[in-house]
């Protein structure tokens, strides 16, 4: 139910008594906790060595502004260059988001990570998080390119996570310090936001990530906590099977649920399966808002383990790989972290 984070590059003792909780079921990674290929794949193994259940190792590797992982491995473009692209030639753009998505899946499995949180489908509509991270302002060409990214995921053995629902793009508030509020209509939510996401599903994702908004025409609370959002629309009117994710509980866009506890409370309870703990000093009181819950589910954690997936070296030898990154110079160069 919970996928949480780590301090720094090695576990520590405590960390490995958090994952071995019951109510653990994967680790995100961050920049703190990458130093080169080879310390990140040494704790990777660790991380899986510390757990007697099958754990997700997830990250962020989107690239451009949002790529964890960077020593070692390729600079990928941000999104948006691919939505500049598909604006002068639409088959060339959809053929390399889906290079993009299998190189970055396949850099990522190669080092055991199961998932990368991936692609952003909401609309560059000028976010202060978002930014550069989606790939255009127009649903359409979010739609196509989102659903060729989820299909170079699935070819790298990597399931995907459309994020973040049901629509961050269009809102200009970061939530990852402030509250935001979307006022649109369901009609302008439903054509324009959702877009994307109906055929991000049914290109086959296998998970959506939450966003920490609120949407009033539709329901007061945040989506990520609003049982609307999740069984009413995303469940039953989109018929979405697969698995519901909170964004970081840590943020201030999930702030208004209470404490720790009560925001796990409330995304649990309207329906997501797994609940984002991001800040390492926030595990202990998120894990003992667990106490009086079931253990985790195995079935999530199954349906999102990476599938497909090779050695570092035999990965480095294949020539589609060569050609992608070849491919992907065409757009421009990937910006730095902010």
């Amino acid at each position: 139910m919970l996928i949480i984070a780590t301090a720094g590059p090695e576990l520590a003792a405590h960390e490995r008594e958090w994952l071995a909780h019951p109510s653990v079921s994967g680790v995100t990674l961050f920049a703190r906790n990458f130093h080169d290929r080879a310390q990140v794949t040494a704790l990777i193994a660790d991380i899986r060595a510390s757990s007697p259940r099958q754990m997700l190792v997830c990250v962020d590797q989107e690239g451009g502004p949002v790529q964890r992982f960077r020593e070692g491995f390729t600079a990928l473009p941000a999104l948006r260059g691919l939505g500049a692209l598909f604006a002068r030639d639409p088959e060339a753009a959809l053929a390399l988001a889906e290079e993009h998505a299998w190189l970055m899946a396949s850099e990522m499995r190669a080092i055991d990570v199961d998932l990368s949180f991936a692609p952003v489908v909401d609309l560059a509509r000028g976010n202060r998080a978002i930014g550069r991270r989606a790939f255009d302002p127009a649903p359409a060409v979010v739609a196509a390119l989102g659903a060729a990214y989820v299909r170079g995921m699935r070819l790298a053995g990597m399931a995907a996570t459309l994020k973040h629902f049901p629509g961050h793009g269009s809102v200009l508030e970061d939530t990852h310090f402030e509250c935001a509020v979307d006022a649109r209509d369901r009609q302008a939510l439903w054509s324009e936001d959702l877009l994307p996401f109906r055929e991000g599903i049914a290109a086959g994702a296998e998970a959506v990530m939450m966003a920490h908004v609120a949407y009033p025409a539709v329901d007061p609370l945040p989506a990520g906590y609003s049982r609307r959002w999740i069984v009413d629309i995303l469940r039953a009117e989109m018929a979405f099977e697969g698995v519901v994710m909170s964004d970081d509980i840590g943020m201030s866009g999930a702030a208004g649920a209470g404490s720790v506890a009560a925001r796990i409370d409330a995304h649990l309870d309207a329906g997501c399966d797994f609940v984002l703990v991001c800040q390492p000093d926030t595990v202990p009181a998120s894990l003992e808002a667990m106490a009086g819950r079931p253990s985790a589910a195995s079935a999530p954690v199954a349906a999102l383990a990476g599938r497909v997936a090779t050695e570092w070296n035999a990965l480095v030898d294949n020539p589609q790989r060569d050609r992608f990154i070849a491919n992907l110079g065409r757009l421009e160069a990937p910006a730095e972290v902010a």
